[in-house]
């Protein structure tokens, strides 16, 4: 029997003993990749100086040289030197916030928006259980409708022809979101159903409500419908918008729901089905919140899309908040600003369209932390 030699044995000993290098940082990791190779540097040099040949002009226009109030007027942003005109927010910005919505009731408009950014805040810390949000959402919803319209516990009543800006942006897009989710649900159940008839019936909502623009089915549900309708069928325009909008989010919701359900293992039916459990139980309990997990991404998809498209209210005649920022931008001494106008919008969107995105990632990794503590 041979022995290693005592100098190798204690190299050996301490080449076990010494503890592993520290991880580089993110900076010293970032750094090696883009100066991997002398080509790579170069690339990142030149980059960089692009980089900042357009941002240093774009800060100076946008920041350093801006106009940021303008009491006197648009006059102001006209003088020799004078950067954007951000002057024309804070003089429009009820118009672009709340539309044509009477200025004297201007305040419920401000109440809802409020409200509507502090329980989705608390919703995304998830402060509060499941079942409290979504009935938080619901009286949220309901109370936002009866604060727009009037007409109860003293408020004046306003038309919703009258109804604008980010609170009907808010109303449009929780109505589809809220009204799509189930109909998209009994969609893709439909779809996949053993019924010949009631899979061929949902396969074709789906297939026909996708294969038309959005705005073929808010014009026909807007205008057309009510010719095929009795007067006493009739319902308001918004209302008949807001169906359109709710039957085009569940078409493409649907399928993304249909791909969660096919992605799980024919195993996690049949166990359900071995306990006993009912079929409305085991869509419930078992296959519905697994499809729904495994289907967020493109879910989260449809949803920051159905955000988006409320602007197609506009044409309508339904002003949500960029069409009454078209409005507010059509003010003679204050037109030739309109590029700081849709700037702000672009901004406003995509401040909220972020939030729904990392709310809908955050959503991701908790299942995936659920689904790595249940494997341990």
């Amino acid at each position: 029997m041979t022995t290693m030699p005592l100098s190798r044995a204690m190299a050996a000993e301490n080449a076990a003993a010494r503890p592993a290098p520290p991880a580089p940082s993110r900076f010293v990791r970032t750094r090696q990749q883009l100066f991997a190779s002398p080509g790579a540097g170069v690339v990142t040099v030149v980059a960089a100086l692009a980089l900042a040949a357009i941002l240093w002009p774009a800060i100076r226009w946008a920041l350093l040289d801006a106009v940021w109030y303008a009491p006197e007027g648009a006059a102001a942003c006209a003088q020799p030197g004078a950067g954007a005109c951000w002057a024309v927010i804070a003089e429009k910005y009820a118009v672009i916030l709340f539309g044509n919505y009477p200025y004297d009731e201007q305040w419920r408009g401000m109440l809802i928006v409020g409200v509507w950014i502090f329980w989705a805040l608390l919703s995304a810390l998830r402060f509060v259980p499941v079942r409290i949000r979504l009935a938080g959402w619901a009286l949220i919803f309901v109370g936002s409708i009866l604060l727009m319209g009037g007409g109860v516990f003293g408020l004046t009543p306003v038309g919703t022809d009258k109804w604008g800006g980010l609170p009907l942006t808010f109303l449009i897009f929780g109505g589809t979101v809220a009204g799509g989710l189930p109909l998209a649900v009994a969609l893709a159940l439909g779809r996949r159903s053993r019924l010949p008839i009631l899979a061929a019936l949902c396969t074709g909502i789906i297939e026909f409500t996708r294969g038309v623009p959005l705005l073929v089915v808010l014009f026909f549900a807007a205008l057309i419908l009510p010719l095929f309708l009795p007067p006493e069928l009739n319902v308001n325009k918004l209302v008949r918008a807001e169906i359109g909008m709710i039957v085009f989010f569940a078409a493409y919701a649907a399928e993304a729901i249909r791909g969660g359900l096919q992605s799980l293992p024919n195993g996690q039916d049949e166990a359900a089905k071995a306990l006993g459990l009912s079929y409305v139980l085991r869509l419930r309990k078992v296959i519905l919140p697994q499809a729904i997990a495994a289907a967020l991404p493109s879910l989260f998809n449809d949803i920051v899309r159905a955000f988006k498209n409320t602007t197609f209210f506009s044409i309508l005649g339904l002003f949500d908040v960029l069409g009454a920022t078209k409005i507010a931008l059509q003010d003679p001494e204050w037109i030739r600003y309109t590029t700081e106008g849709y700037l702000f919008i672009f901004a406003l969107y995509f401040v909220f369209g972020s939030g729904l995105s990392l709310y809908g990632r955050a959503l991701e990794r908790a299942h995936l932390t659920r689904l790595r503590k249940a494997g341990k």
